[in-house]
């Protein structure tokens, strides 16, 4: 694949790209105990501002117009294809025509393919226009069919990535009922994780051929170079115990891009601080990218992170958020540490704060609800 990113759009609960990265950097965190509906419980959560966002439709526009900004590129664009998913859509919106009147004049902003159609209106494209869903794989799922476009000479640029805002009424009872919540913070891959913590964000990015960006001379942020999507069918929330699928993505991705384990140099972990997931997840990184020679587990190459015990767990949009921080780290060569992480007894080297290193490759994985795996590379932006 000759894919290049040329622009990044994206907000988390830590603010905008800029905002989010430095934060990360400082290890701040975006989560605070917040009980935004009065008949409910307090829960920690990684809101976009004080009270839960209403309408996607708004962040979607703050996205796309950063990522369009980022990438030197000017509206209309009528050759831009658009691939941008949600997990929840406009659920808010959805909940609230449901107990008041469906009838109301934006009844089709409550469709599932919002951020999609707010995309393409803001772009004015006539190219083509998805909306794919994978639960929380759902990012990468946009972004590795953005570069299947590219890569089929069906366009020269994608708009692709994935946005969530799923802190409503019914997410929050759901997720609730399930025990799948935590109640004071995210700790991802820590002892005494206690599960995930909701947030609102996500990212989109500007894909293009080698040969559009070079013609344009502007920055590229990085190559996408492979991806990997398979799926568990093994229960609908819990993730096969033997991470056989998961594996299976990583390695897709790995074989695309043409690449070995052992050149990985960061991986941007799935780590949503549940223990079936976390544990799942560093067996796998470990089988997969332990050193060959046998050497201890604190010796294993890669180094790993989730962001998500800063920004919340964005459901559909994690993914691409973490896509968006593996081509930061790429560039600024710099793994930001995993937030939240105290105490582990995981075989994977977690960074616990910044790390200042070499680093030329990274993969970001995304698992979600339904067994939904993918997993993307990233690597420089100059081909050697």
């Amino acid at each position: 694949m000759d894919v290049v990113v040329t622009g990044i759009g994206l907000r988390s609960a830590l603010g905008n790209l800029a905002q989010t990265w430095q934060k990360l950097l400082l290890g701040e965190s975006g989560i605070q105990l917040q009980q935004p509906f009065p008949d409910q419980s307090a829960f920690p959560l990684g809101l976009l501002a004080e009270t839960p966002a209403t309408d996607l439709r708004s962040l979607t526009q703050a996205v796309v117009t950063d990522a369009i900004q980022d990438a030197g590129l000017t509206l209309p664009l009528v050759d831009c294809a658009v691939v941008v998913g949600s997990s929840r859509g406009n659920q808010t919106l959805l909940e609230q025509r449901l107990w008041e009147d469906m009838h109301g004049p934006d009844w089709w902003a409550a469709l599932p393919n919002v951020a999609a159609v707010t995309t393409a209106q803001i772009l004015q494209t006539q190219a083509i226009v998805l909306a794919p869903m994978a639960a929380c794989a759902t990012g990468i799922t946009t972004l590795a069919r953005g570069a299947e476009l590219i890569d089929a000479g069906q366009c020269d640029r994608v708009i692709a990535g994935a946005v969530d805002t799923p802190v409503t009424r019914l997410t929050l009872a759901g997720f609730a009922k399930m025990g799948a919540l935590a109640k004071t913070g995210a700790y991802p891959f820590d002892r005494a994780r206690e599960g995930f913590v909701l947030g609102e964000g996500g990212a989109v990015l500007v894909l293009e051929s080698r040969a559009s960006a070079q013609a344009r001379g502007v920055r590229i942020y990085g190559r996408l170079m492979g991806a990997g999507l398979s799926a568990d069918a093994y229960h609908i929330s819990s993730p096969n115990p033997l991470g056989t699928g998961a594996q299976r993505v990583m390695q897709q991705a790995l074989a695309i891009a043409g690449l070995k384990p052992g050149e990985i140099d960061y991986i941007h972990a799935h780590g949503t601080a549940t223990k079936l997931n976390d544990a799942m997840e560093a067996r796998i990184i470990y089988q997969l990218f332990g050193d060959d020679d046998g050497a201890s587990a604190a010796q294993s190459r890669p180094w790993v992170s989730s962001t998500k015990g800063a920004t919340g767990h964005t459901l559909g949009g994690s993914s691409a958020l973490g896509a968006a921080v593996c081509l930061m780290a790429l560039k600024n060569q710099v793994v930001p540490g995993c937030v939240g992480l105290r105490q582990h007894d995981l075989p994977i080297q977690i960074a616990h704060q910044t790390v200042l290193t070499k680093l030329r490759y990274a993969i970001c994985n995304g698992f979600g609800f339904g067994g939904q795996n993918g997993a993307i590379v990233f690597g420089p932006a100059d081909m050697n």
